[in-house]
């Protein structure tokens, strides 16, 4: 396993109990409280002053 961030919360359930997936592969995890497993992925960095989200998606926006 890498040095890298590891998740401090489930994203479906929200609980602690992680365990790094060693049936999946890297990047995998388990959740014990609700038995799910997911995968972490870097995607990479935005450019400087890019928040994520494009004008047509946004509430009220024309497209």
């Amino acid at each position: 396993m890498s040095e890298r961030a590891a998740p401090f919360y489930c994203p479906y359930c929200g609980d602690e109990d992680l365990r790094p997936s060693e049936e999946e592969g890297h990047g995998a995890w388990e959740c014990r409280s609700c038995s799910r497993a997911f995968r972490l992925k870097f995607l990479g960095l935005l450019a400087p002053g890019r928040t994520g989200h494009s004008p047509a998606a946004s509430p009220g926006g024309e497209s």
